[in-house]
């Protein structure tokens, strides 16, 4: 059964305003560096990487430079210079017991973890055991659009295309089955919808409320803002 479910999440609201804000410095771009470097250890070529072409894609609708999206490429593929940059999952607990899927890309993870305890002691959180919280999610396709209102008839297309949820708050998102995503992306393009971006996700299989918003998005800003941390995925109704 397809859902479509629409609303304004307070946290897409704010990692958009913060992904603007950092696109104006290095913060986002060391963040996509890393992503696409781990991407390209399957292979430098976009043409068969599925992944590396998904990383790819984020970067450029951040317009990150030409040059630094090669260097990556070349990092990743062992061509350049630099440490090797290693990808993690951790999850842990926020305020109220909400579960936390934190995926961290490091070159040092002895300095990550220690970052990543010291944010989640310091806002009410705690580091968990693998396992423990992982269980509550499950690995989906996101595809976000260029658009951001969509009609009746995208909508059906969207579903031809395979789509289990359209999901409608400040962009439009087309959660798939992972191994269907790169099947749906082509035939959303085939269709003429525009991608921003797609990429693999942890979707939690029940969303629970929160007493205090504010406590929760204080602790997940302070992890966004940590550059070893890639992606943040709750179980928050936020």
């Amino acid at each position: 059964m397809l859902f479509i479910m629409s609303g304004h999440s307070k946290w897409s609201t704010i990692k958009r305003a913060k992904e603007a804000k950092d696109a104006k410095r290095s913060n986002v771009f060391t963040k996509l560096s890393k992503n696409i470097a781990v991407a390209a250890r399957g292979g430098s070529d976009l043409d068969t990487n599925f992944k590396l072409r998904m990383a790819v894609d984020k970067a450029r609708a951040f317009n990150m430079p030409k040059d630094n999206i090669a260097r990556a490429i070349k990092k990743g593929s062992g061509e350049g210079d630099g440490a090797r940059i290693e990808s993690y999952l951790y999850e842990g607990y926020g305020p109220e017991g909400v579960s936390i899927i934190i995926e961290v890309l490091t070159d040092n993870k002895n300095r990550s973890v220690s970052s990543l305890k010291h944010i989640l002691s310091k806002h009410g959180g705690s580091l968990g055991n693998t396992g423990s919280v992982m269980w509550m999610f499950e690995s989906k396709g996101e595809i976000v659009l260029e658009q951001t209102e969509i009609s009746d008839d995208d909508e059906l297309k969207i579903i031809d295309a395979g789509a289990d949820d359209i999901v409608k708050d400040e962009e439009v998102k087309i959660i798939t089955n992972l191994d269907n995503l790169e099947q749906v992306k082509n035939k959303l393009q085939d269709n003429s919808f525009v991608v921003k971006s797609s990429d693999m996700i942890y979707l939690a299989k029940e969303k629970i409320d929160t007493k205090d918003d504010e406590k929760l998005l204080k602790i997940l800003d302070a992890l966004d803002d940590d550059d070893d941390i890639n992606n943040i995925y709750t179980n928050a109704n936020i």
